[in-house]
């Protein structure tokens, strides 16, 4: 950040506050653990803190440090329209286009209090007073880390707000196996695990919490994978009624894309997931190498995030979107 920017906002958060913290819509673990390592800095530094996620956030995450806290705008909307409508400075964490919070776009688009934002996708929109916009960084809480520096509160980080941000950097990074992990990220962590954190059973709750749907879930999407050699690539999907048959719940299809681009010879993986009760196909593309997911998906799919991890949706039918994506990876060099 630029130093401008940074005493500006020393200044803005030098008497306390009514703050609002905003994930994206689907909070993932570095979505959830930026907000609430800020929250709780935020708490510590004697301000009026809330989260509050556009909607439901996994149950694998509902283990970390004030998640019990976190208001849901779908669930009562007119009482977070009103914090938001209260709120003195209003943090945006994890995004970087506000329509990625669905319907609370309506709310945070006529606000006229000072907006902060906190991203590492690409091609942020300008939306905020303060933009803090980096897509060399591995995970928002990464970027967290650093904010906290920039304030001269470093010494504010204990163990809680240390759990949060090695929740995000870890789920972000792949547990360091992303080309967008770096020697910083490994430096941040020594400190996280210095002050305390048990980055072993974090490892645990995040990734070996299993229920039986989710591991026989698991199974039905490794059924339903194709793979294309001759392309570099392979996807997989689920449909409404595999779903149901498992007892889907939020965070049950997370990493499975993953499984997709760790076969050898496949550069390029997606898993679309059919989701009836918002007419969409959501949509997870991975690859390794130089091929850009974000680039394919803002071009076909009505998506984007980084070169090798992105998301899109489709509006069509399963039939129809995956006919497309065979016939657009059969055109394309990977």
């Amino acid at each position: 950040m630029k130093k401008e920017a940074i005493i500006a906002i020393q200044n803005l958060l030098a008497t306390p506050k009514k703050i609002a913290i905003i994930p994206h819509r689907s909070p993932d673990g570095d979505a959830m653990g930026s907000t609430l390592a800020l929250y709780h800095f935020l708490l510590k530094s004697k301000h009026q803190a809330v989260v509050i996620s556009p909607n439901e956030f996994p149950n694998f995450l509902a283990w970390l440090p004030g998640s019990e806290t976190i208001l849901i705008y779908e669930n009562d909307k007119d009482n977070c329209s009103r914090i938001l409508n209260e709120a003195e400075v209003v943090f945006t964490l994890d995004f970087n286009a506000l329509h990625r919070t669905g319907e609370m776009e309506q709310v945070l688009s006529k606000l006229s209090v000072p907006m902060i934002m906190i991203d590492h996708h690409q091609k942020p929109d300008n939306y905020a007073e303060f933009i803090y916009s980096d897509p060399n960084f591995g995970s928002t809480c990464e970027m967290i880390y650093n904010f906290i520096g920039f304030l001269g509160k470093k010494e504010l980080i204990d163990k809680t707000i240390a759990t949060c941000i090695y929740t995000g950097i870890t789920t972000d990074s792949g547990s360091f196996r992303f080309p967008s992990t770096t020697s910083t990220t490994h430096r941040i962590v020594a400190d996280l695990i210095d002050l305390g954190i048990n980055n072993s059973e974090i490892h645990n709750l995040l990734f070996d919490d299993n229920s039986y749907n989710r591991l026989q879930l698991l199974g039905r999407a490794l059924q339903n994978m194709k793979v294309f050699p001759e392309y570099k690539t392979s996807y997989t999907s689920l449909t409404q009624k595999e779903l149901d048959e498992f007892h889907y719940e939020k965070g049950d299809t997370e990493g499975v894309v993953n499984y997709g681009l760790s076969i050898k010879g496949i550069h390029f993986a997606a898993i679309f997931i059919e989701h009836r009760d918002e007419n969409i196909i959501k949509i997870s593309f991975r690859s390794q190498g130089s091929f850009d997911v974000n680039q394919f998906a803002r071009e076909h799919f009505n998506g984007g995030g980084h070169i090798n991890a992105a998301g899109g949706k489709s509006y069509d039918t399963m039939k129809n979107t995956l006919n497309k994506f065979e016939d657009l990876i059969s055109k394309i060099t990977i």
